[in-house]
């Protein structure tokens, strides 16, 4: 077997497969389907400072080669998830990494710092896709002055990993990912959803029930491949790759690509045990083209 060790700034990972945070639960829900402990990591649902109800029903809505949602980042808070799921992962022995969102970015900041205090949590991912709301409900990651506003009010309460989950819903993901980098980003992660819609075309209305949601799925997966593989050329920091990844192939083109490491999340809900398919068939191709690590082929193709 080859070496599927891999190191974002610091946090090792016994192998560069992750479960993308809203598409895994807090990982405890999917027990039954794999070792949690043999996944490289576990990016667990979004997480803000006070309880969030998500988006009225419907929120979700199946595409021709994905899915489209407006979940809306419904979760119980930072307290709950201290108080109550931290204790039921903590002993767990992989890496759990928290998704934080917020409105403001003292409410990331403040979000952060309690998980800061949580021992074996030792990163978090910024989700900068999140209305700002001092500045007309425009997502903070949309411009690198809303992305550095976050990831600096971040940095000054949290002292662990920190992973910037980069959106692509912008005309230059670059200039997001050097802003991000520039105040303190330890990695950034992309893509996170791509903005779309879906029309009941019968009752002539649309389908979700806030008109628009995120995309996810095969679908996005060449759009994410290009965004990965300019942002890697562009930053000195590590970038994990996201976006329509669905069989060790797959992986392994983010990983070509630049990425240091990949997160599966449409997937899950096809196939609750992807995740360790994918870490298997990494190993199956750097054993049948002679490599003996998987850092051997990050950043090859050029």
């Amino acid at each position: 077997m080859a070496d599927l060790t891999t190191d974002i700034a610091g946090l090792r990972l016994k192998n560069p497969v992750l479960t993308a945070s809203g598409t895994f639960g807090y990982g405890l829900e999917f027990q039954d389907f794999v070792p949690l402990d043999q996944i490289g990591g576990i990016i667990v649902k979004g997480t803000t400072l006070h309880p969030r109800q998500g988006n009225p029903y419907p929120r979700m809505a199946e595409t021709a080669q994905g899915m489209l949602n407006c979940v809306g980042l419904q979760n119980r808070g930072v307290d709950y998830f201290c108080s109550h799921i931290y204790p039921q992962l903590r002993d767990i022995p992989t890496n759990f990494i928290v998704n934080v969102s917020g409105s403001t970015p003292e409410d990331y900041a403040e979000c952060a710092a309690r998980i800061d205090e949580l021992e074996t949590i030792p990163a978090i991912e910024l989700n900068i896709s999140c209305p700002n709301v001092k500045h007309g409900g425009m997502a903070f990651g949309t411009t690198p002055e809303g992305a550095a506003s976050v990831v600096n009010a971040v940095r000054k309460t949290y002292h662990k990993t920190l992973i910037v989950k980069l959106s692509p819903n912008v005309t230059d993901i670059v200039a997001i990912a050097r802003a991000a980098e520039d105040e303190g980003a330890d990695a950034v992660s992309l893509i996170n959803t791509l903005m779309g819609m879906a029309i009941d075309a019968e009752h002539r209305r649309r389908i979700l029930s806030i008109g628009t949601g995120g995309l996810s799925g095969p679908a996005v997966k060449p759009v994410a491949l290009r965004m990965v593989w300019q942002v890697a050329h562009a930053v000195h920091i590590p970038v994990i790759g996201l976006g329509g990844i669905s069989t060790a192939t797959d992986a392994v083109e983010f990983l070509l690509a630049g990425a240091r490491a990949v997160e599966i999340g449409t997937a899950n809900f096809i196939d609750p045990a992807v995740s360790l398919k994918v870490v298997r068939g990494i190993d199956k191709y750097l054993e049948r083209h002679g490599f003996k690590s998987v850092n051997e082929i990050i950043g090859l193709c050029e």
